[in-house]
């Protein structure tokens, strides 16, 4: 009894008040990625090339992977028992050497980077599968499969991290593919079949505020750029203003955030019966969108407050138009897949920061960043208001039925 009393315990309750409530050990392990996003806005702004580009896009990519898998198993594990407070902490070891390697990993620290990248997603796994031993049979089984596309994935990692610079990213490539492919396959295996999304028996309420914390962690990277870089420059007029320009674009992606499409996704994940769908689709994917928009944000504001005048670079133009945009359309995407809607905010605000990059040539960096941060404050207007109607009115039946 004592030992069925334990593994119960185990897991995550379902339904409760408490059941969503996001554990002081989640936030502690969060740290490790606070730091990975300062890695990756640093190394890119040292690497400011396409290639520094494209290798912050995989990073980017890689990082967010690790990040939401934890968030899944979270998701039925109990982080209040011992047993996976330890995985945490042992992650956390991980995830630090994982993290420091970030701004030398297509150099001298691939190795140790795929090592660790490798070890934190198959142990994780491995772990879970051997916690879930004596719970549901059908959960422990999509683990292993998860397991076996990880331990796959992982051979392509490692290999990347041996092989030399011109054979990493082609590597790594194909690792993320085969990473991002697995979940939109039901993590497919043979002899084993595919999961059901109906598997994924998700607790929306704790999946919504994971997400919701990831997005906090970037939005306090754009912070601490902003903030150190201000403090480092002399106070003048134009100063002034792309620092007030900054601050405020960091403030309206959040309200655009929790206040339309958090709001919205908690909204329609809890009314759903087949939770594990909207999860897998709207936060495993879509967020990776918002996460690269920040991020890439945090670079244009720190480029703008050290040079707000003058003649301005393509390449630095389109960071200050690609960020808010890639911000913009993960939100837009997320609220198609959890509320089958298409706001016409998001997608005007789009289409004002193409044109608006069309015309960088006649325009200086700072004016460029007040009109991307304009359409982020109208898209915040509009789209609050559609939101509002979108969250009291009536579910559709066929959101009802799981079958829209």
């Amino acid at each position: 009894m004592k030992r069925l009393a334990a593994d119960s315990m185990l897991f995550r309750s379902r339904g409760s008040i408490d059941s969503g409530k996001v554990s002081f050990i989640e936030l502690f392990f969060d740290l490790i990625f606070v730091f990975a996003v300062t890695q990756l806005s640093h190394s890119f702004l040292k690497n400011f090339t396409l290639e520094g580009a494209i290798h912050l896009g995989i990073l980017t990519m890689a990082i967010w992977w690790v990040w939401i898998f934890t968030a899944w198993v979270l998701n039925w594990l109990n982080p209040e028992t011992k047993r996976v407070r330890f995985m945490l902490i042992a992650l956390m070891l991980v995830g630090l050497i994982m993290s420091s390697s970030l701004p030398e990993a297509f150099e001298e620290t691939g190795i140790y980077f795929a090592c660790a990248y490798t070890l934190f997603q198959v142990g994780r796994t491995a772990y879970t599968v051997w916690v879930l031993r004596h719970g549901s049979t059908e959960l422990r089984i999509n683990f292993i499969r998860i397991f076996s596309w990880l331990a796959f994935s992982g051979i392509f990692w490692v290999t990347g991290g041996i092989a030399h610079e011109e054979n990493r990213l082609a590597l790594w490539c194909i690792a993320l593919l085969i990473e991002y492919l697995s979940p939109s396959m039901g993590f497919w295996t043979p002899k084993l079949g595919k999961t059901p999304t109906t598997v994924w028996d998700v607790e929306g309420s704790h999946m919504a505020e994971r997400c919701g914390l990831f997005i906090i962690i970037a939005l306090g990277e754009s912070i601490l750029v902003t903030g150190a870089t201000f403090a480092e420059l002399e106070w003048d007029m134009l100063t002034l203003g792309s620092f007030a320009a900054a601050f405020v674009s960091t403030v309206t992606m959040w309200w655009i955030y929790f206040n339309m499409t958090s709001k919205t996704g908690h909204h329609f994940i809890s009314h759903s019966e087949d939770p594990g769908r909207v999860a897998r689709s709207a936060y495993t994917y879509t967020h990776l969108l918002l996460v690269a928009g920040i991020i890439l944000s945090a670079v244009a504001d720190e480029l703008v407050l050290a040079h707000p005048t003058g003649h301005i670079e393509l390449k630095t133009a389109l960071v200050i138009m690609a960020g808010p945009a890639l911000y913009l359309l993960g939100n837009m995407l997320f609220m198609r897949i959890a509320a089958g809607v298409v706001s016409a905010s998001y997608t005007v605000g789009i289409i004002v920061l193409v044109a608006l990059f069309l015309l960088y040539s006649i325009i200086p960096p700072l004016f460029l960043s007040v009109l991307a941060t304009l359409t982020l404050v109208g898209v915040a207007v509009w789209g609050s208001i559609f939101t509002n109607r979108l969250c009291q009115a009536p579910l559709p039946v066929q959101h009802k039925n799981g079958t829209r």
